[in-house]
């Protein structure tokens, strides 16, 4: 009974290595690989080249409480940048998104759609508008510092650079547990594709702020993340996907656990969704390149399964050697353990309990993918959505 239940045990730790190897473990590697053969992404100018050309795509939904202050933020980056091609759509908003774009139309290159189709066929149909070449992705909730256009040049002046993610800092991590558990898994996962981007290639990029070439541009599917499509068809041209440290974005998170859940699930879903139809091309990739999707991307998307195997493990094992009632207990005692902290809203319970629901969530949307869900359209959390005066204050 006793090798058993070791062979048990050490199952469930092997499970839970698995599902924790992307926060912690994944980035070790990284570090190691830094020192012995880095890749720093410094551009190396091409005389020869021509000037870039710019556009930033904008898709809209219900953003009438934050669109008038996105597009001063745009008009800004342009009056910064001396040329940039600004292009909105507006995906059938049922507030007044499209009314308050009108005053902007001299400005900006608008449509305004009859039939919701969703940020994909937007993103779509603006890219095919213009005919800049360097094209740069934002949302509706993200103010952008206002040289982004120059360090793109920088960074787009080295020709293996393909696409270029931003640093997006969320500015109400004071905002409860909910918003203080997102922002430090944000500052860990930028710093991550910071160490990916000093050994090779970022794998994946931002919503908030992306920009690529448009050579390397493909139309993405309905249902699909552009942010993650596009930087990882990038990657598999052969091009580099490299985080930018001064390409600033700033952002509000959700402040509500039941939003923030929802959100994973939606995120997770279409992300494997991503993998689904871009596996066949990225299984070319080279090894180090695949080991970093594959231990860092999908296992954070299928983690929470590992992680659920491995606490039924560890209790099946804890059974065997210790007992079933005492097991038990043990289970019990930590349940009500959470249910008072949560009760009680104590904070580091309140952060513990948001950590699970993100691995929940990821799970669920996973699960959601293999059988074939999409969200082609989807509503923003209203908790993500500041009020107009606080978002100016945030950019």
């Amino acid at each position: 009974m006793l090798p058993f239940a070791l062979t048990i045990a050490g199952l469930g730790l092997g499970c839970l290595l698995l599902g924790l190897y992307p926060f912690g473990p994944y980035q070790l590697s990284l570090l190691l690989a830094r020192r012995l053969r880095p890749a720093p992404p410094v551009p190396r100018p091409d005389p020869a080249a021509p000037a870039e050309t710019f556009a930033i795509c904008l898709c809209a939904y219900n953003e009438e409480r934050t669109i008038e202050a996105k597009i001063e933020d745009l008009l800004q980056l342009r009056e910064a940048a001396g040329q940039l091609e600004i292009l909105v759509y507006v995906d059938a908003a049922a507030d007044r998104t499209a009314a308050l774009l009108e005053p902007y139309r001299d400005r900006i290159t608008l449509v305004v759609s009859a039939e919701r189709r969703g940020k994909t066929h937007g993103m779509n149909l603006l890219v095919g508008m213009t005919r800049a070449s360097v094209l740069m992705f934002t949302d509706a909730n993200v103010r952008i510092q206002p040289d982004a256009v120059a360090v793109l040049r920088r960074y787009f002046a080295d020709p293996s650079v393909g696409c270029v993610c931003s640093h997006l800092t969320y500015v109400n991590d004071d905002a409860g547990a909910t918003a203080a558990v997102g922002s430090a898994y944000w500052r860990l996962n930028e710093w991550t594709r910071g160490l990916e981007t000093d050994t090779g290639s970022a794998i994946g990029g931002d919503g908030s702020l992306f920009a690529m070439r448009r050579a390397l541009h493909v139309p993405v599917p309905l249902g699909l993340f552009d942010d993650l499509f596009l930087p990882l068809t990038v990657l598999a041209k052969g091009r580099r996907v490299v985080r930018a440290p001064e390409l600033r974005a700033f952002e509000w998170h959700t402040t509500s656990p039941a939003d923030e859940f929802k959100r994973k699930i939606r995120i997770a879903c279409e992300c494997m969704a991503v993998h689904s139809a871009l596996w066949p091309r990225l299984r070319t990739l080279d090894r180090w390149h695949l080991y970093k999707y594959v231990m860092y991307r999908l296992l954070r998307w299928i983690g929470g399964w590992f992680l659920a195997a491995g606490g039924v493990l560890l209790t099946i094992a804890a059974g065997l050697l210790f007992g079933v009632l005492p097991t038990l207990a043990l289970l019990l005692l930590a349940g009500g353990g959470l249910w008072l902290g949560l009760r009680w809203r104590i904070g580091p319970v309140e952060q513990v309990w948001n950590m699970l629901l993100a691995f929940a969530g990821n799970a669920i949307g996973a699960w959601r993918a293999l059988r074939g869900r999409r969200a082609v359209t989807w509503n923003v959390a209203a908790s993500a959505r500041p009020e107009t005066a606080d978002a100016r204050a945030a950019g």
